[in-house]
């Protein structure tokens, strides 16, 4: 089989920590920073997720690419992470819906991939010594000059990235004749977001990342909407702005995940990076108003600050994880504004959490 002779290949990571494994389809290198998901299914979405752009991803399934890929289900045009790096690569594919092969996508987006890696073995170092810059390639004999150039590759700590993966120009999507209105700011959307949207009768207009309160207002819409995306929510002030804009006219707003953080530091809550991250699709939440349990998808590396959120006047904590007590979902008091650190739009995975789309359409009714 032609796949026998592959190329040697090796993850350097930023600490010097070397783990060898073999080329998937083409030579080459790539640089990132290296995390991990521990999702059983669902690669494509992973894959084609905004959020994850910059990112070298570790896959903590065995195997990836054995049922192939699927044209609809993609989260973005194109392979948002920067690199895979999993145990098992499957060439064949078994799966009657497939539209074709994992490799032929990774080919067709020219994405860098090296499989045979110890990934139970990588893995337990990020989780020990935190998600960090690396490198996967294929020059296995130019160790100094990788180590050389992954020097110069800047921290995902302070680093925007919703400039690389949001629109260029505004665009619509869903029935222009529904009931409600959404503005929603692209700093890295998914389209199942967009989506679950749609189906509950929504029209949206998507805008560019660094678009005004006013291009915003200007559509007339009945909700606002703040995106999901990649990198450090900090250096997006102009989101900040108009996230501030919005909560001060009181108009329904809703966020999720960089959204979630970008709310929370329009109130003056700070963000911190986390040492690795939630990423997966069954991490466990508690909504604090019902008291029930939920099981959700989450892909985030940076955190807001749950001491502060705790002291501020008009934040409340509706959600909590449950395996660090960390902040997963916040509303205000006084205002029409909620978000959450998960992704309740996600599939694949629970559907415990799209009631949120549901709450969202209820405050859109009500300011109608």
């Amino acid at each position: 089989m032609k796949y026998q002779s592959r190329k040697k290949a090796l993850i350097l990571l930023a600490d010097g920590t070397i783990f060898y494994g073999k080329a998937v389809g083409r030579d080459g290198t790539a640089f990132g920073e290296v995390c991990f998901n521990t999702g059983m299914t669902g690669y494509q979405e992973i894959f084609t997720d905004p959020s994850y752009f910059g990112q070298l991803m570790v896959a903590t399934n065995a195997h990836i690419g054995n049922y192939g890929v699927n044209n609809d289900e993609v989260e973005s045009e194109g392979i948002k992470i920067a690199g895979l790096i999993c145990k098992n690569f499957n060439y064949e594919y078994s799966r009657v819906a497939a539209d074709g092969s994992l490799l032929d996508f990774f080919e067709e987006n020219n994405l860098m991939a090296i499989s045979d890696v110890d990934t139970r073995a990588l893995v337990s170092y990020i989780r020990e010594n935190g998600a960090m810059n690396a490198v996967i390639s294929t020059e296995v004999d130019n160790i100094d000059g990788l180590k050389e150039q992954l020097s110069k590759v800047p921290d995902m700590d302070g680093l925007e990235l919703a400039s690389k993966v949001s629109t260029k120009e505004p665009y619509y999507f869903g029935d222009e004749n529904a009931k409600y209105k959404i503005a929603a700011l692209d700093i890295g959307i998914k389209k199942n977001i967009l989506r679950n949207f749609a189906k509950r009768d929504a029209y949206i207009k998507v805008f560019p990342y660094n678009s005004k309160f006013e291009d915003l207002q200007a559509w007339n819409p009945d909700g606002y909407f703040l995106s999901n995306g990649p990198g450090d929510p900090e250096p997006l002030v102009e989101a900040q702005q108009v996230a501030k804009e919005i909560i001060d006219r009181d108009l329904p707003l809703f966020g999720i995940c960089l959204g979630h953080q970008v709310i929370a530091l329009a109130n003056g809550i700070s963000t911190y990076k986390m040492h690795n991250g939630h990423r997966g699709i069954n991490h466990p939440v508690k909504n604090l108003l019902t008291g029930k349990g939920e099981i959700t998808s989450q892909n985030h590396g940076f955190a807001i600050n749950r001491e502060e959120t705790e002291a501020h006047p008009d934040v409340e904590i509706t959600h909590v994880h449950l395996n660090d007590h960390t902040v997963a979902g916040i509303r205000m008091k006084s205002k029409n504004c909620f978000s959450v650190q998960y992704h309740p739009e996600a599939s694949p995975g629970p559907h415990d959490a799209e009631y949120l789309f549901d709450q969202f359409v209820e405050s859109m009714q009500k300011g109608k």
